[in-house]
């Protein structure tokens, strides 16, 4: 790992840990012209490399306190992927870091941190629940900073997300490529998210210093076959083959809405209008 310099001290410093994947790179695009905003980066890349703004940093191997340091950000987003362990301790450091500095954290988590409920949608503030590794995982960091206090935790539980660059969206492109079959959920009712909308929403929470738990998906429900078949005929005019996949022989749901923390009516978004901007 390279020697870090420190940064100057400004007023706003956002350092997004997982700026190099894509929902943190499309967080850094977002904030990068509004705020002093840093990131980090896994993979080698010369225009990360070359940019005073990345700090390299591999979860498995590296000490995030050193880049904290280096930054002394006041608001940390954490979008990080990699070894589940090796994150948990990271996180660790970071809560002891936001402790010790009073700034914040804003935590990507999901909605498998209720994949054990099947039969309704989950709502902020009920009780996680999940039956995977992923989200046993995710309610172990959350309920870590849940132990902070209030004003300087943000938790944003998100669902499937796509874009026009999005990794779902590669994948369906491939398999079509590839002529292989897109798998489906026929069973499957979730709500889903927007890119640029989430950036949006997130820099909402950021400039109205808003805290606690944020369910970011769209206002309504779809079932997971109907919307990828949706997504597939926005990409190609080819027939073709969807692969069932059946987990259930009953509608399950893995959805998040909002109850208490919902955003203003210009940052909402629908199915519909996530479908329209991917024809875009």
């Amino acid at each position: 790992m390279k020697k870090i310099k420190k940064v100057e001290s400004q007023k706003h410093r956002i350092l997004i840990l997982g700026a190099s994947g894509y929902i943190g790179n499309a967080i850094y695009k977002e904030l990068g012209p509004y705020f002093r905003t840093f990131g980090t980066y896994r993979t080698p890349n010369k225009d990360y490399e070359t940019n005073h703004q990345f700090f390299h940093y591999n979860v498995e191997e590296d000490d995030v306190y050193e880049i904290l340091e280096a930054c002394k950000p006041t608001i940390i987003i954490s979008a990080l992927r990699g070894d589940f362990n090796a994150q948990f301790i990271a996180h660790q450091h970071i809560l002891e870091y936001v402790v010790a500095t009073n700034c914040k954290i804003i935590f990507l988590s999901s909605a498998n941190v209720f994949d054990a409920y099947s039969k309704f949608p989950s709502y902020e503030l009920d009780k996680t629940l999940s039956h995977s590794v992923y989200g046993h995982f995710k309610i172990k960091i959350e309920n870590s900073l849940l132990r902070l206090a209030k004003k300087q935790v943000a938790i944003i539980r998100l669902p499937m997300v796509f874009g026009a660059s999005s990794p779902r969206i590669s994948e369906m492109k491939a398999s079509i490529l590839e002529t292989n079959a897109v798998e489906i959920f026929p069973n499957l009712i979730m709500n889903v998210m927007l890119d640029k909308k989430l950036t949006q929403q997130i820099h909402y929470i950021i400039n109205r210093n808003k805290h606690g738990v944020f369910h970011l998906g769209s206002t309504d429900l779809v079932h997971h076959d109907e919307f990828v078949k949706d997504v597939v005929a926005l990409i190609t005019d080819k027939k073709i083959v969807f692969k069932q996949v059946f987990t259930t022989n009953e509608d399950r749901y893995l959805a998040v809405l909002p109850k208490f923390n919902k955003l203003p009516k210009h940052l909402q978004i629908t199915s519909q209008e996530i479908l329209e901007e991917l024809e875009k």
